[in-house]
C-alpha cells in the first residue's frame, strides 16, 4: 500500500517537473517568424486528442483559413494546451463541443478564441486561471498539473499579446487571445 502511494507521488512529481521544464523552455526559446497555419495545427491536435478516447462523442469546429505569422512550435504548444484543456473540461459532457475561431472581441478588435461547452468556471476566479499551480477544479475531477494555462499566457506575452477567459460554471468557457507581433493573415 505504501509503495503504491510512493510510486503515485513520484509519478506526479515527475509530471510537475516536466511541466515546469516545458514552461521554462517556452520562456526562453527563440521566436522564429514564419507563416503558420493554425487551422492545420488545430486539426492535428484534435485528431491526437480523439485517439486518447476514440469512443467519446465530441464535435470539433475549426474555422478555415486561420493563419498567422509566428513561431510554429510555440503556437502549436499554445493550441495543444488550450484545446487539451477544452477536451479535458468537456469530458463529462454527453455531447462536447470545442471550437477554434477568429473574430471581434469585447472591444471590437479581432482575437483568436477557443470555446467549449464544458465545466466552465466562476468568473470571480478568472485571474487565477493563468497562474502556475492554480486550479479551479479538483485534480480528482479533472487531472492535470496546473501549468498549461500559465504556459499559454507566457507564449501570448512573448508575442506582446493578451489572453483572457470568460465562462460560467457548468456552461463552458471561452479563452480569447491576441498576438501583437503575430498577425492573422488574409486568405484568398
Amino acid at each position: 500500500m505504501y509503495l503504491v502511494r510512493i510510486g503515485a507521488s513520484a509519478e506526479r512529481m515527475g509530471e510537475l517537473i516536466d511541466a515546469l521544464l516545458s514552461l521554462a523552455r517556452v520562456s526562453r526559446a527563440d521566436i522564429t517568424r514564419e507563416a503558420v497555419d493554425l487551422t492545420r495545427i488545430a486539426r492535428v491536435v484534435m485528431a491526437q486528442l480523439r485517439t486518447t478516447d476514440p469512443t467519446r462523442v465530441a464535435e470539433f469546429l475549426v474555422a478555415d483559413g486561420l493563419r498567422t505569422t509566428g513561431d510554429a512550435q510555440l503556437l502549436q504548444a499554445l493550441l495543444e494546451n488550450l484545446l487539451g484543456n477544452a477536451w479535458k473540461f468537456t469530458s463529462k459532457c454527453e455531447s462536447a463541443r470545442i471550437e477554434l475561431g477568429y473574430g471581434p472581441n469585447e472591444n471590437g478588435s479581432p482575437a483568436f478564441y477557443v470555446r467549449d461547452n464544458g465545466a466552465g468556471f466562476e468568473m470571480e476566479y478568472a485571474d487565477k486561471l493563468f497562474a502556475p499551480f492554480q486550479r479551479l477544479h479538483s485534480a480528482d475531477d479533472f487531472p492535470g498539473t496546473g501549468i498549461g494555462l500559465a504556459t499559454v499566457r507566457r507564449i501570448v506575452q512573448r508575442y506582446g499579446g493578451r489572453i483572457w477567459a470568460e465562462g460560467a460554471r457548468g456552461q463552458g468557457a471561452t479563452f480569447s487571445f491576441t498576438l501583437a507581433e503575430a498577425r492573422q493573415e488574409e486568405t484568398e
